[in-house]
């Protein structure tokens, strides 16, 4: 039996052969940590990171459960990326299922004001 980093390592490398972000339609990508959740923005043509933000860095709200902290992440890089002039992303779940903090950091940057 495989491994759940094993697992989630074949999940990803399945989604990253249909998905890339470019110039006008860069890539959002979610890590998730036992701690916290981490969100980038990246352009993978160019090979940078637009767009970063996380449960760790920015001191988000720690009276919160980690959903919630979740959702603001996700509001929290829309807005940076609504500042940076970014509108429209290619969701990367890299990996994960799409339920829990993962779904509610793609709901708070719809929230925000990103398109996906």
């Amino acid at each position: 039996m495989a491994s759940k980093l094993s697992r989630r390592d074949r999940i990803k490398k399945g989604i990253r052969k249909n998905i890339a972000g470019s110039t006008e339609r860069p890539r959002l990508t979610v890590f998730r940590s036992n701690k916290g959740i981490y969100a980038q923005i990246i352009d993978d043509v160019a090979g940078k990171t637009l767009v970063s933000a996380s449960t760790l860095a920015d001191k988000l709200a720690t009276n919160v459960n980690k959903s919630e902290q979740s959702k603001l992440v996700g509001k929290l890089i829309a807005e940076k990326a609504v500042a940076a002039g970014i509108t429209t992303v290619v969701f990367d779940r890299n990996g994960y299922l799409y339920h829990g903090r993962v779904k509610s950091l793609a709901e708070g940057a719809r929230e925000g004001g990103l398109n996906f």
